[in-house]
Order: structure tokens, then C-alpha cells, then sequence
């Protein structure tokens, strides 16, 4: 009867994605937590990519971040897990649970494989949602086009279009998603009309990826939006990113480790 009674603490499947309460819909959860903060027009958020199995180096970042000043809120660029497995992304979770801001997520390709689009749907929530802070406005997107075949379905073009143009009460807009549109795993197909609504925004601040491991910034396209991707946590370094004004900002890499 013991036995019985403890199965559900048992794992019988990699591709299960049965986790306790406490563990489901943590963008929902972070986003009440993000609701109560104190705002002003300043925005400051941590940007990072790729934390997958690099649990030490978790561990450090949470221990980095908790030390800086004036954080809203940290944001991870997908690739949470590396296999798309629920203790994965538990284990990322139970790590991250240690910052003292809340923290939010898009997925990577890496979260998709296997059963991992259902896992990280139970445990975050939605692929594509929106949320409002300090005047800003945060598109956060699925954009891993290889992983759905480069059928021209994903990213969602026509959602990211109706969000782009949702800017009631907001003064800024920024995207995320895990892919860089310059990258051979976004669907090419969809490259022209994604960067296209992007350009269509005049609010938009910049685009923000990861997946590449490292920092780059530009604008590639030619056409005044800013692409930026972030480290994976692997090389111990993260971004903290401050927005103000109309579309003013300000970028700061942080190297941590021993003895940071």
C-alpha cells in the first residue's frame, strides 16, 4: 500500500510530464509574482540562453543574479532542458526557483524533442504568449522552425503580427524567441515575413534570441531592428538589459564564476 501510494513519485516513462502542483504553470505564477513589483519607466531584466545541462553553472548564475541591483526579472531564451525530459526541466526549475526575481521562459529546439513541447506546455505554459511590465510590451514566441519541419507554420507570423499591433498602453515592444531569424534552424520560408513585421513595429526596442551560444548584435537585415542573442549559460556570462525612454538601451555583460 505504501508502494501504491508513493507512485506518483515514481517515473515510469522519460516522456512523462506529470509534476507536482507546486511545479505547473510557472510562467502564470511568475507573472502574478511580476504583477506586484514596484514599476517606474526603467526597466532592468537579466537575459540568458541554453541553461540544458549545465546544472553547476546554474547554480552559479542564481547565486550571480541575486546579487545585482534593481532586477525585475530574469528571462531565459529556450533550450531549457537538453532532451526535452521532464526531470530536466525540473531540475533547471529547481535551481531557478532560488533567484529572488521571478523568471520567464520561451522554448528552444532542444525543449521540443521528444514529448517536450507537451512537458514544458504543463510546466511553463502557453509557446506564444504576451505580457506587459513598465510600459513594455514582451512577445514571447516558438520560432524553432526546423523542429516542425519548415512547414511555414512556425513562428506564428499572423499571431506576432496581431500582438505587434496591440500597443495599448504600452510605450515599447520586444520580441523573444529562441531562434535568430539569421539562423539555419528558423524556416527560411518564413524569414521574409517575419522580419518584415518586425519592421512594422515603431515600437520596437530590439529582437532577442539565443540557440547560437554567444553574443552578437546587429542589424542584419538592414532595415533599423536590432537582433541580439545571449550566451548559453555554459560560458558563464549573461546580459543585463535596461530599457527606458522611447526605445533607449543599454547593455551590460556579466561574467561570474569563482570568485565573482
Amino acid at each position: 500500500m505504501l508502494l501504491l501510494a508513493g507512485c506518483q513519485l515514481v517515473e515510469f516513462s522519460p516522456n512523462q510530464a506529470y509534476v507536482p502542483t507546486r511545479e505547473r504553470s510557472l510562467t502564470a505564477q511568475n507573472l502574478r509574482r511580476l504583477e506586484v513589483q514596484p514599476a517606474d519607466d526603467t526597466l532592468r531584466f537579466v537575459f540568458v540562453g541554453d541553461t540544458q545541462r549545465f546544472y553547476d553553472e546554474t547554480e552559479a548564475f542564481v547565486a550571480s543574479v541575486n546579487r545585482q541591483r534593481a532586477v525585475d526579472f530574469v528571462l531565459v531564451g529556450g533550450d531549457i532542458s537538453d532532451f526535452g525530459l521532464t526531470r530536466e526541466f525540473r531540475w533547471v526549475n529547481q535551481r531557478l526557483a532560488a533567484l529572488r526575481v521571478p523568471y520567464l521562459t520561451v522554448i528552444g529546439n532542444h525543449d521540443l524533442v521528444g514529448n517536450g513541447s507537451a512537458v514544458y506546455q504543463h510546466i511553463y505554459g502557453p509557446l506564444n504568449y504576451t505580457f506587459q511590465y513598465q510600459q513594455t510590451r514582451f512577445i514571447c514566441l516558438d520560432n524553432n522552425g526546423r523542429e516542425y519541419g519548415f512547414g511555414r507554420q512556425v513562428p506564428d507570423v499572423s499571431w506576432l503580427r496581431q500582438q505587434l499591433a496591440d500597443t495599448a498602453g504600452t510605450r515599447r515592444t520586444i520580441v523573444v524567441g529562441h531562434m535568430p531569424p539569421t539562423d539555419e534552424d528558423f524556416d527560411p520560408q518564413l524569414v521574409p515575413a517575419y522580419t518584415a513585421a518586425l519592421r512594422g513595429c515603431p515600437q520596437l526596442v530590439f529582437h532577442l534570441a539565443a540557440h547560437v551560444h554567444r553574443f552578437t548584435a546587429g542589424q542584419p537585415f538592414h532595415d533599423r531592428v536590432t537582433y541580439l542573442t545571449t550566451y548559453s549559460l555554459q560560458k558563464k556570462r549573461y546580459h543585463i538589459l535596461t530599457v527606458w525612454g522611447q526605445r533607449e538601451f543599454r547593455l551590460e555583460t556579466v561574467t561570474y564564476g569563482a570568485g565573482n
